[in-house]
């Protein structure tokens, strides 16, 4: 059994290991200094970042996910945004990564938003696999530029 709850200061730890973890997935180069900037604004209530952790049946955190409101001037609506979404290696293909996407839609429910969207990477296939059956591919392009 797996229970979804927003981040506490006292997940701090658990939350660490977990994040940086998902960074390493994605080859990306976390510091302690990126993570405390991030912990300070999911910790933060006026800050749009909101995080939620998963823990098991036996108190340890085994999933992540950070989200925000972003507004759709197109339709006038407000829609939600996952930004981050991980579940340690031990505890994938129990329902863990369902749950919280779970949690964020009814959070976006509870607040009238439009649409939940999030991006992967195209070659994350077994997440791929989950999110096919919880949402739509969409046809749109994704483009950064750097600054």
């Amino acid at each position: 059994m797996i229970s979804i709850r927003p981040l506490l200061q006292t997940d701090y730890e658990s939350w660490c290991v977990l994040y940086s973890s998902y960074a390493e997935f994605y080859k990306v180069n976390q510091t302690k200094e990126m993570r405390d900037k991030v912990w300070s604004w999911v910790m933060n209530p006026e800050h749009e970042v909101n995080g939620l952790i998963a823990i098991n049946e036996a108190g340890s955190a085994v999933g992540l996910a950070h989200y925000r409101p972003f507004s759709r001037p197109l339709s006038a609506t407000e829609g939600g945004f996952l930004d981050d979404l991980f579940v340690a290696p031990s505890a994938r293909g129990n329902g863990t990564g369902k749950a919280l996407i779970h949690a964020i839609a009814e959070i976006g429910r509870k607040n009238n938003w439009s649409v939940i969207r999030w991006i992967t990477a195209e070659d994350n296939q077994s997440a791929r696999a989950v999110y096919d059956k919880l949402a739509n591919e969409t046809a749109w392009v994704t483009y950064d530029m750097k600054l």
